[in-house]
């Protein structure tokens, strides 16, 4: 099934199955307790999800179960409650695997039901999976389990615990099946002995969790360059060929670029810490100094050196390391579904007509209009209204591009003209206000438009069902246009990784990222709503209640039988049965249609209580929809005690706006028409721009010079800023300051300070080594790769965002530093090391638009 499709009724439970009463009852105890909740609300919304209702359905239409829980921590709700219950039915797999092998203890026991995490679960069962070609099973299947208790036990020497012992001439497991291994000499004997003990000693967890708590502490993660040969190819990584710091203290971030760089195989990472504490510690466990023959504690000392160094160490060491990996994969999931969010619920600019360009040089500027309803506009002839004009080199046709545009503007009464911010978008935005600025009677404004995942767009195989007379290269444009026009149903058209709004989206668990960026979508489309008339299959996918089979049958009937006059007549479409039409009915919107509640956010279940309440006022529906005044005559006292699901006072907030819009108002931002390129900045100009992109360490800015800038978290205010997405979403319109320029690199530095705020670095300079080159306040180029439909190879940013550092990077001057000092704010930045966006904009992974 596919992230898109219906979650149905069958499907929750079964990730239930298994589970006593008691086991959900100490779930949901826990997550009320984890989420500050009660028990209460967590069981009621437990029922509807195991029923099959969608976290839509249940926000929105079933918050008096819940006791006004709103989607977001429904969804915080339903991801810790799959994962308890994954975690639980681990626990019940592990318990009855230890019961089976006779291992079980109280201490055990306990130790898994007070497990966190899956990770700790595992590694409770760990030393008790079986292994039967390990060195220990091997020696105790030859015989040699009395001589290691012999030597633990008993004050004699490894040599004497082995008197008279005899090889067996064939050794087998506990299978029958035989085991080719040989104890014919006393050395080998000394071994077996030897991993027998130390088998034994992985047991005691306690000292293990004690000794992973302490090695954390101290170790270091070391990256250094993989090869002398990998140094020019791997140079986008040239800030980790020598680099250390605490692994504890390591930001998320620059943990990826290191796991990238060394899964490119530029990069070798090591955990380094000490030894001796540490088997020092073990040695004191199992009181080893105290031990007597001399031989028979130098023996044992091995084995202690042999359980830290072969066993334990590399353990800790994977484990730390999966433990930050995945927190780190989390954190960047986590930014990329909330640029996602905003950028979804960006402002639409509503039903206008626009022309959609996309600009471009050798290729040409293509154009396509789109009317009201985002319809490709046609002629005369009744063929598609496009155009391609070539107005720069090395055609330099401008006087007859200008012409066309002109002509198109006049002709098709355009409001608004979308521009995509590609290859050429400010000389094509030059042009196009030119044209409007001669001719007085064009009304039209231009919109520079962020194309990204257009030509990933143009591509699909939706584009060709939705535009198959139109050549590929025309369909971006058509894209632009309809993106300006309402960005949210465009937008759901392409990938998300297409889009570029996250970092490092490629180096994440890909099933938990699309799993996250679907109910992102989801969320959005529902909070929005769309015309069941004219919303497309791919947003009608992302319906509660509905899976892209359902959707492309809501369209198949609607272009058979035509426009829906009702939501009841939905019923009629093939796969939509009652169940489902109970989860997307309050979502799908009929403009015009036989009953003005359609056109609103009323569920049809509750259209008797909307009929009782009318009745109060004597009026008509159409006289009460919009009118306050009279909604608020009714009494609805009688009513709200009898209202199982959404309350009374919802319908009545939803009646005084109808179908209501939660998104922002349509605004754009003035690009300084002096100033299309990185060669127009000056320090201290000031300029507005739109954010693009937001990042734990910043966000970035387009300002209209084909690369945007950064403006890094310490130049965000004056005052401390604990996380950049409480200042700024992607494409809020914000002014900013240029506060460095490095034009060989492509790097811009801004600032959204007061102007009397001194800016934290005057210039950047052209790195000279290995150290100068680690500087945050850099710009990221957009990237200019052909459009070959492959999101990996989208044109706009569909590759990861450039990632500086954080504010936990100051201090890092230099790259073998040990350790992330604390933000100053207000004080000079040291040179920085930059990590992977940055280094994979120097190798042009990310380059200029094109």
């Amino acid at each position: 099934m596919s992230s898109t499709d219906t979650q149905t009724s069958s499907q929750a439970p079964t990730k239930a199955q298994g589970l006593d009463a008691t086991t959900h009852a100490n779930i949901s105890d826990k997550l009320a307790r984890a989420l500050g909740i009660t028990s209460a609300q967590v069981n009621a919304f437990v029922t509807l999800y195991d029923d099959g209702a969608t976290v839509p359905f249940i926000a929105r239409y079933r918050k008096e179960k819940t006791q006004n829980l709103d989607d977001a921590q429904l969804r915080a709700l339903e991801k810790s409650l799959n994962y308890e219950r994954d975690m639980a039915t681990r626990r019940l797999k592990i318990t009855e695997l230890l019961s089976t092998q006779g291992n079980m203890t109280d201490e055990l026991q306990s130790r898994i039901d007070k497990a966190t995490s899956k990770l700790e679960l595992e590694d409770i069962y760990l030393p008790y999976r079986p292994r039967r070609r390990s060195p220990a099973a091997k020696a105790r299947a030859a015989g040699l389990d009395n001589a290691a208790q012999a030597v633990l036990t008993q004050d004699i020497t490894p040599i004497e615990a082995l008197a008279g012992y005899q090889a067996p001439a064939t050794i087998t497991d506990d299978n029958g099946n035989e085991i080719e291994v040989d104890f014919s000499d006393i050395d080998k004997q000394l071994a077996g002995v030897q991993a027998i003990i130390v088998d034994d000693w992985t047991q005691a967890l306690g000292l293990l969790d004690n000794l992973r708590s302490g090695f954390a502490k101290t170790a270091t993660i070391v990256s250094t360059v993989a090869s002398d040969e990998k140094r020019e190819v791997g140079e986008k990584f040239k800030d980790y060929f020598e680099h250390s710091e605490s692994l504890a203290r390591l930001p998320n971030h620059r943990l990826l670029a290191m796991l990238r760089g060394r899964q490119e195989n530029v990069l070798g990472l090591k955990i380094e810490g000490e030894d001796a504490p540490f088997i020092a510690k073990i040695a004191k466990h199992f009181d080893i100094d105290a031990k007597a023959p001399d031989a028979r504690r130098e023996f044992l000392t091995e084995a202690a050196t042999s359980l830290w160094k072969d066993k334990w160490r590399p353990h800790i060491e994977h484990r730390l390391l999966t433990e930050k990996r995945l927190t780190a994969e989390s954190d960047a999931i986590d930014v990329f579904a909330n640029n996602l969010q905003h950028l979804l619920m960006s402002a639409p600019a509503g039903r206008k007509v626009i022309l959609g360009v996309d600009p471009g040089i050798r290729h040409g500027v293509k154009m396509a209009i789109v009317d009201a309803q985002g319809h490709v506009m046609l002629d005369s002839a009744d063929k598609p209204v496009v155009a391609t004009v070539y107005p720069f080199a090395p055609d330099n046709k401008m006087t007859e591009a200008k012409a066309v545009i002109d002509s198109l503007l006049s002709t098709y009464n355009v409001d608004l003209v979308a521009i995509g911010n590609g290859t050429a978008s400010r000389e094509t935005d030059a042009m196009i206000k030119e044209i409007l600025a001669a001719n007085e009677a064009l009304k039209a404004k231009a919109v520079i438009v962020n194309e990204s995942g257009a030509s990933v767009y143009s591509a699909s195989e939706l584009a060709s069902d939705e535009l198959g007379d139109m050549d590929v290269s025309v369909r971006g444009a058509v894209s632009i246009a309809r993106r300006l026009q309402d960005p949210l149903s465009e937008l759901v058209k392409v990938d998300p990784k297409a889009i570029g709004v996250g970092q490092y989206q490629h180096d994440v668990n890909q099933t938990q990222l699309a799993d996250s960026l679907d109910k992102v979508t989801q969320d959005s489309v529902n909070a929005v709503g769309v015309d069941v008339n004219t919303a497309s299959p791919a947003i009608l996918a992302h319906i509660a209640g509905l899976n892209r089979n359902v959707a492309q049958q809501i369209v198949s009937y609607r272009k058979e039988h035509g426009a829906f006059a009702s939501r009841e007549a939905l019923k009629d479409v093939p796969r939509l049965g009652a169940k489902t039409f109970e989860q997307a009915a309050g979502f799908l919107r009929i403009h015009d249609g036989s009953n003005p509640l359609d056109a609103t956010g009323v569920h049809p279940e509750s259209y008797a209580l909307v009929d009782s309440l009318i009745a109060q006022t004597g009026k008509a529906l159409s006289e009460v929809l919009g009118n306050d005044g009279v909604l608020n005559t009714i009494d609805t006292t009688a009513l709200a005690a009898n209202d199982d699901n959404v309350s009374v006072k919802a319908i009545i907030e939803e009646l005084a706006k109808p179908a209501r819009d939660p998104r922002p108002e349509f605004k754009t931002a003035t690009f300084r028409d002096d100033v299309n390129s990185i060669k127009d900045l000056s320090e201290g100009m000031t300029l507005e721009g739109v954010v693009t992109n937001v990042t734990a360490f910043g966000c970035f800015v387009d300002v209209g010079v084909h690369q945007d800038g950064l403006v890094h978290i310490s130049q965000m205010a004056n005052d401390f800023v604990a996380d950049p997405m409480n200042r700024v979403k992607p494409g809020d319109i914000i002014s900013v300051r240029v506060i460095s320029i490095d034009e060989a690199r492509g790097r811009i530095g801004f600032s959204m300070k007061p102007e009397s705020e001194k800016p934290a670095r005057t210039a950047a300079k052209p790195a000279t080594d290995n150290t100068s080159n680690k500087d945050d306040k850099v710009s990221r180029p957009r990237s200019n790769r052909p459009n070959t439909g492959n999101a990996d190879n989208e044109k706009r940013r569909s590759a990861p965002r450039p990632q500086r550092q954080d504010r936990d990077d100051k201090g890092n001057a230099s790259a073998n530093t040990n350790r992330s000092k604390a933000p100053q704010s207000n004080k000079p930045e040291p040179s920085k090391m930059g990590t992977l966006g940055a280094l994979l904009q120097e190798a042009g992974v990310t380059k200029a638009k094109k």
